[in-house]
């Protein structure tokens, strides 16, 4: 089955679930679309200061402006850029890292398997947000940097699954036929054990990415992601953050409540699909 019917098929279906996958799916594209239509949608330009300082929201700024006068819908327009930007480069290369590795540790086993997993479990045991902050630190802020510390942290998500999936795998009576037929292990990696592991992959990678936004939120808050003026939801975050007191709400409101539907919709569509997964196996 393909991997999209995973996604396609709980829409067809009336379940209970159902509700929520859809609102999962809405919320990621519209971030999508918002960042791919960002010089049509933005109202204002995300970086320009104005004289119109602390606006609330109203027709003319419709989230109101910041302490700079700069629109806040604006730079949350641009910000989702900034986060899918971060989030894609860090899984795509904790997938491209952890994936083979995995597939290489369980279907080896022996001294190779022993070795990687204790690489990935030394890097597993420290607290993802920790790791990350210390590897953006030494790399120095800049979101290719924190994709790259994102990446590095997710690495062992990806290498544990996999390699528990391959343990299970390598055994069964097809894999063990096509080495028998000499098909080199590669090849057996490659046609035989990934197709079926990539479910669980998509599963990981839909929930991994719902953490790796709050990961990028959290570096981007500390300033360790974006420098000033680039519109950045975490940053932008940190900059309201101490107006709420003076009822300044809608600085911190809108960037975190994004923050929060992008994870929420990413983590939903991941758990849809866990359940497919897991009824499927039944």
């Amino acid at each position: 089955m393909r991997l999209i019917d995973y996604i396609i098929n709980p829409l067809r279906e009336r379940k209970p679930g159902r509700g929520l996958l859809l609102f999962g799916i809405s919320v990621v594209l519209t971030v999508i679309i918002m960042a791919i239509f960002a010089p049509w949608i933005s109202p204002y330009n995300p970086t320009q200061i104005g004289a119109d300082v602390f606006a609330p929201p109203s027709s003319k700024h419709l989230m109101g402006t910041n302490n700079l006068g700069q629109d806040v819908f604006s730079r949350i327009i641009w910000g989702s850029r900034i986060i899918l930007y971060v989030v894609a480069i860090a899984t795509t290369l904790s997938i491209l890292v952890g994936v083979p590795l995995g597939l290489l540790s369980g279907y080896r086993g022996g001294k190779v398997d022993r070795t990687l997993s204790m690489i990935m479990d030394s890097i597993y045991s420290f607290p993802s947000l920790i790791l990350a902050i210390v590897i953006a630190v030494v790399l120095g802020p800049s979101p290719v940097n924190t994709a790259i510390a994102i990446a590095f942290v997710y690495v062992p998500t990806y290498f544990r699954m996999v390699r528990g999936q391959t343990l299970s795998l390598k055994n069964q009576l097809f894999v063990e036929a096509a080495r028998a037929i000499g098909v080199k292990d590669w090849e057996t990696m490659r046609k035989y054990i990934l197709p079926n592991v990539l479910p669980t992959v998509l599963v990981v990678f839909t929930l991994s990415v719902a953490d790796a936004i709050l990961t990028e939120a959290g570096l981007s808050f500390l300033g360790l992601s974006v420098t000033p003026p680039t519109p950045d939801w975490g940053y932008d975050l940190r900059v309201g953050q101490p107006f709420l007191l003076d009822g300044y709400w809608w600085l911190a409101f809108f960037p975190g409540i994004m923050i929060m539907l992008l994870a929420m919709g990413f983590a939903m569509i991941g758990e849809a699909i866990n359940e497919r997964l897991s009824l499927g196996t039944r």
